[in-house]
């Protein structure tokens, strides 16, 4: 089981090993568009955790300028761990 922990709203979830985090996103109140990773929405801040991350997307690499830190949050899936974000 993996946690999210959403800096903003200091709410932790949890979250099955390799689900994307969407739902919990959402949950908490990261806003969401065209979910296809093309609107830039969704960008989230990962601030710590982002090796428990899946890899980049096409399209969160055509979007992202800050790929050291930022993420599509619609794109993105939680291999495992704890990861930190900011939105």
């Amino acid at each position: 089981m993996a946690k999210i922990y959403f800096e903003d709203t200091q709410e932790e979830v949890d979250i099955d090993d390799g689900s994307p985090i969407t739902d919990a996103c959402e949950q908490v109140g990261v806003p969401f568009a065209c979910t296809e990773g093309v609107c830039g929405t969704c960008v989230i801040d990962v601030v710590d955790g982002m090796e428990n991350l899946t890899e980049f997307s096409p399209a969160e690499a055509d979007f992202l300028g800050e790929m050291d830190r930022e993420r599509l949050a619609c794109q993105c899936k939680i291999k495992c761990g704890k990861v930190k974000i900011k939105f």
